[in-house]
């Protein structure tokens, strides 16, 4: 909690706006199921609309600082967008061929990634009881994942997709990190949604995926994408970004999973089998474990 406390924020604020971030993005497998509409359509919606609401914002609050970037901050903001681009394109794509639960447990399971590359790239320490949160979270995937193991090639094809956007989202927090101790949380996000959503656009019209022609009721879950799991979720998680490690951030939407699966559970009806229920037993004392260390161990990252 050092970058917090050197910023005048206690814990109570970064961490409810961690747990903030974490509620919101548990939303959006859910919603991604409802709108009857392609994978490249939803993600393109759902990071289009989030930057046209937050352009506007940021410009007004922030343009000094926008015109202000360095070669360095533009080149990195452009591999973060991609790296959210590819993330969305493959984890909604692998929606549609494997189960809420098995899909997201596997996209979150990305700490370890965030974890070695924000040791070496960031120089950011990683206590053993984060090691041990992780461990457990991991483990907790592996057991939800089982679940599903026998439903399969179409299952696998899905995890497959999953582990690619695990791999993106893992980029895409490291480069927050980096950026997120120097600039404002809206000079950040604005431009990455938008860039991101340029690439998926411009991804759409190259492969003949239909952006429009959709019912009532797929838009309105597309507008919901945007502004739950993307503006309020996401945003959070950028924010949170600014006063704790990545690492951290990581550990913490390995909770992602639980609230996932509860609302597939109560809005899709697709029961979760016991390896779920105990796969995200054993993801939140990870995740209790991973926060009460950085609690017990608030070290600024060396720069």
């Amino acid at each position: 909690m050092a970058d917090a406390r050197r910023s005048g924020l206690g814990p109570a604020p970064v961490y409810g706006g961690l747990a903030l971030g974490v509620t919101a993005v548990s939303t959006a497998a859910v919603l991604i199921r409802l709108a009857d509409a392609p994978a490249l359509a939803i993600a393109s919606y759902r990071l289009g609309l989030a930057a046209l609401l937050l352009l506007p914002l940021s410009l007004a609050i922030d343009r000094t600082r926008l015109l202000a970037l360095s070669g360095r901050e533009k080149l990195l903001m452009g591999a973060s967008a991609l790296c959210l681009a590819f993330h969305f394109a493959f984890w909604i794509a692998s929606l549609t061929h494997t189960s809420v639960a098995s899909s997201v447990v596997i996209v979150t399971a990305n700490p370890i990634l965030v974890a070695i590359a924000a040791h070496v790239l960031l120089r950011e320490s990683l206590t053993r009881s984060t090691a041990a949160g992780i461990g457990l979270g991991l483990a907790g995937g592996v057991v939800i994942a089982l679940g599903d193991w026998d439903l399969g090639d179409r299952r696998l094809y899905g995890d497959g997709l999953a582990l690619l956007g695990a791999v993106a989202v893992a980029g895409y927090y490291i480069i927050g990190r980096d950026l997120r101790r120097e600039m404002p949380v809206l000079a950040y996000v604005a431009p990455v949604y938008g860039l991101a959503a340029a690439v998926l656009l411009a991804a759409s019209g190259a492969t003949g995926v239909a952006l429009s022609g959709f019912s009532g009721e797929t838009y309105v879950y597309l507008a919901l994408l945007a502004l739950v799991p993307q503006l309020l979720g996401h945003s959070s998680l950028n924010w949170a970004l600014g006063h704790l490690p990545a690492t951290l951030v990581a550990v913490a939407v390995m909770a992602e999973p639980v609230g996932a699966t509860l609302l597939a559970w109560v809005v899709l009806d697709e029961t979760p089998p016991v390896t779920a229920v105990v796969g995200g037993a054993l993801i939140l004392v990870g995740v209790y474990l991973a926060l009460r260390s950085q609690r017990r161990n608030p070290r600024l990252p060396k720069r």
